[in-house]
């Protein structure tokens, strides 16, 4: 709550706050109107400490005075200030399951851009900072509004085995940090977001959320954050977006185009001194399991180096002010001052370059297919959140800062699932349907099997392979049906004529002779018209041919030459006299 540095024993939650530079917490969810608070409302020590610390009101004490002095219990006018169960309920020995004995009364999310934002915000101008701050504001209140009208759900029933959407929405109080826990200060624009587990059922009491829920879309959230921040920082401030490789192999992440890459390793120190740490797990997980790490353990050991390396939180507490100042002299002094101040300049230019470069356009039948390629390969058996997760990806690389149409990366989920996917088991799970993917060429269907058992390349290297192999096979029979349907060149529209033999005309004679066939005007006439419609097109057609030619050749058209006047023939009868003419104008 008071940013990455230490906070002295005693001292006031907002008073360390205004030590250490950091704005104080706010309250952010459309839960809040049950708790009679609002939104944007200041994060209180003792607010923080009754609900995100004891599952009661925010006001608890407040109302439990009232409750007293209208002559209720302690303990009646206690309990009605708890939101759903009480904790002490899991203090009892009774309790058998060990998680039941920890209350979990909060998740924290964090929001965090990626490194060139960073970067830009600590070495820019004011006005650019606090653009960026704005970004950071949109971008995750977006996030948490989708949280909460598409993920967050209520438990109900016996044991919270069945699932309810939340009747208000969620209850979060946001804080924001400046700085990363690195041994020497660096800039790291981030926000917690805690959000209590506390929710309204449908009938208006309190319960739990389904943490199960909100974790499982934690990535599809990041995603969304990610995209949401790209798309204000281009509009806004004009900067295009590239993608830039941290660890081959590895998916890539989106950086803002024109920053120079050298400022980035003097921002993520933090992340050296994990990658060092996580390159020694990583060689210990290979040795005793003979394969590199997949998605689920590459994340696991990943936690385990920044556990391993995470210093303790500094002393020293400097406010924003003092903290860029600091940033931009190490910044300056590592890599020059035309490389700091000419940043946002650079980043502009940069950015026209980008999307002259590169289209924006978005084909869901070609994204549909290339998502489910990706997530099969890394995962095999994924559910909807996955393929959610994978499609904002996709967007955020092909668009580079451009804005999508809203309900878009839904709608690209949706032809996955109904074009490409099979279920499998019972739950919600699903895989590739391969018979969908490879309709006519039943040999080829095994083509994604062998890359999800290859261990010898990394998992989104496969993942790649397969989907570029079945976007070529898209558009391969996207041409293919164009170049069928396509009329044939010089081809003339005639009459056609019957193959079978006409069928005599008999007038009753019974010698047999057919009556000789009658050539009436009007044959003559549609003949005629027939034939001089098909010279005209085709005279049309070698024209256009003789044009085309001339214009591969870059030849010129030739003057035409001059008219040479006809000889003189004098009239038999007449006379001509010198100087004077027959007739006309003179």
């Amino acid at each position: 709550m008071v940013g990455d540095g230490h906070r002295r024993a005693g001292t006031p939650l907002r008073a360390a706050q205004d030590e250490a530079g950091v704005p104080p917490g706010v309250w952010k969810g459309r839960g809040l109107a049950a708790l009679g608070l609002t939104a944007g409302d200041v994060v209180t020590e003792r607010q923080a400490e009754l609900l995100l610390g004891e599952g009661r009101h925010p006001d608890a004490d407040r109302i439990e005075r009232e409750l007293l002095a209208q002559g209720e219990s302690p303990a009646r006018a206690r309990r009605a200030t708890v939101l759903g169960r009480p904790i002490e309920h899991n203090a009892s020995p009774k309790t058998d399951k060990a998680k039941e004995r920890t209350p979990w009364l909060a998740l924290d999310l964090v929001f965090r851009a990626p490194s060139t934002a960073h970067i830009a915000w600590a070495l820019t101008d004011d006005e650019t900072r606090l653009v960026l701050e704005m970004c950071q504001d949109i971008a995750r209140d977006r996030t948490l509004a989708w949280l909460e009208e598409s993920v967050a759900q209520i438990r109900w029933g016996s044991g919270g085995k069945h699932r309810r959407p939340v009747r208000d929405g969620l209850i979060v109080a946001v804080f924001r940090h400046y700085e990363s826990r690195a041994a020497e200060s660096k800039p790291l624009l981030h926000d917690h977001a805690v959000v209590s587990i506390r929710a309204r059922r449908p009938d208006g009491t309190w319960g739990n959320l389904s943490a199960d829920s909100m974790l499982a879309h934690i990535v599809a959230a990041d995603t969304l954050y990610t995209l949401h921040f790209m798309e204000e920082v281009s509009s806004r401030l004009g900067w295009a977006w590239v993608p830039r490789e941290v660890t081959p192999g590895r998916r890539p992440v989106m950086e803002i185009a024109g920053v120079d890459r050298r400022l980035i390793g003097w921002q993520s120190t933090r992340r050296q001194q994990i990658e060092d740490a996580l390159s020694v797990l990583t060689d210990k997980y290979e040795e005793r399991q003979g394969h590199p790490p997949g998605e689920k353990a590459g994340y696991a050991l990943a936690c385990q180096a920044a556990d391993q390396t995470r210093p303790p939180k500094r002393t020293e507490l400097l406010s924003l002010t003092e903290l860029r100042t600091r940033w931009r002299t190490s910044a300056i002094r590592a890599f020059g001052a035309c490389t700091v101040y000419r940043l946002a300049e650079r980043a502009r230019a940069a950015a026209a370059a980008v999307w002259a470069r590169v289209r924006p356009v978005v084909d869901i039948a070609l994204v549909a297919v290339d998502v489910v390629a990706v997530v099969y390969v890394m995962r095999g058996a994924f559910a909807r959140h996955h393929l959610l997760a994978e499609a904002r990806r996709h967007l955020s690389y092909v668009l580079r800062g451009r804005r999508h149409e809203p309900g878009l990366n839904a709608r690209i989920v949706q032809a996955a699932v109904d074009d490409h996917t099979r279920p499998v088991g019972r739950g919600r799970r699903m895989t590739a349907n391969l018979r969908a993917l490879y309709p006519s060429d039943i040999e080829d269907q095994a083509v994604l099997r062998p890359l999800t058992r290859r261990r010898t390349a990394a998992p989104y290297e496969r993942a790649r392979l397969a989907a570029g192999a079945l976007a070529a096979r898209v558009r391969a029979a996207r041409r293919a049906e164009r170049l069928g349907s396509r009329t044939r060149p010089y081809a003339v529209a005639v009459p056609a004529v019957s193959r079978s033999r006409p069928r005599p005309f008999r007038d009753g004679r019974k010698d047999g002779r057919l009556p000789e066939p009658e050539t009436g005007i009007d044959t003559v006439e549609r003949t005629r018209q027939t034939l001089e419609a098909a010279a005209a097109q085709v005279a049309s057609t070698l024209q256009d041919s003789r044009r085309a030619r001339e214009a591969a050749h870059c030849l010129r058209p030739q003057p035409a030459p001059a008219a040479v006047p006809p000889p003189y023939t004098q009239q038999p009868g007449t006379q001509h006299t010198p100087g004077r003419t027959t007739g006309g104008v003179t």
